[in-house]
């Protein structure tokens, strides 16, 4: 197989894995990170779930912020949630980063989704996308006691108060969307669409490509 070949090979390699061309070795002035489907932590889900998996979206944001080449970091999100700590994770991370970082709702922001989003230094949502701020929830045997619904109140309280910090809503105003009983069917918490969003002060504006390319574009240049 010639060299050719091979690059292509790696190519789709990584598009496949990671929705990217280009992972160990970024050399672009601006990255993409997509962040899609559900969010993947501890345990591996089923392989017909579309998942970003935090342990590819972790070396690769190490990997932007030490190139000198890559100067800002596009994050394009598209997910219903997943993992509370792997997400967690990944938006800690997003917003410990020095080079600028825009972040864009295309379809939906929903569940961690929504910290993943607020992570960025400006944020933008498209006019049809979703949000839903919900409580956390856990599948399989839970105990019934104390420590549990200790545990779930402090996985809860880290969540809103990274949203309180890396957005303009309040924890009061995120504890009233995440508790309404009115807005989904047979469960609690808000839908929020577009403008929406930006309304409750979770994201900064409504816009597509070409507004967050032109922002990060702006806060490179600034």
């Amino acid at each position: 197989m010639d060299e050719n070949s091979e690059d292509k090979k790696q190519s789709n390699e990584n598009i496949k894995d990671f929705g990217t061309t280009n992972i160990s070795e970024p050399k672009q002035r601006i990255q993409i990170l997509p962040i899609i489907g559900q969010i993947e932590g501890h345990q591996v889900l089923p392989q017909q779930t579309k998942t970003t998996k935090y342990e590819h979206v972790i070396p690769q944001l190490i990997s932007m912020e030490m190139d000198p080449e890559v100067k800002g970091i596009l994050i394009v999100l598209n997910t219903i949630g997943g993992d509370v700590e792997a997400g967690l994770a990944i938006a800690e991370m997003i917003t410990s980063l020095k080079k600028p970082t825009v972040s864009l709702v295309v379809g939906g922001g929903h569940s961690i989704g929504v910290p993943l989003a607020t992570a960025a230094n400006y944020s933008f949502i498209s006019p049809s996308a979703t949000m839903i701020v919900h409580p956390i929830r856990m599948n399989g045997v839970v105990i019934g006691v104390s420590q549990t619904f200790e545990y779930f109140n402090k996985m809860q309280r880290r969540i809103i108060d990274f949203i309180e910090r890396t957005s303009t809503v309040d924890s009061k105003t995120i504890t009233e969307l995440m508790l309404k009983t009115d807005d989904l069917l047979n469960d609690m918490g808000t839908i929020l669409i577009g403008a929406q969003a930006v309304e409750k002060g979770l994201i900064d504006a409504v816009g597509g490509i070409k507004d967050a390319l032109q922002k990060l574009n702006e806060l490179i240049d600034n």
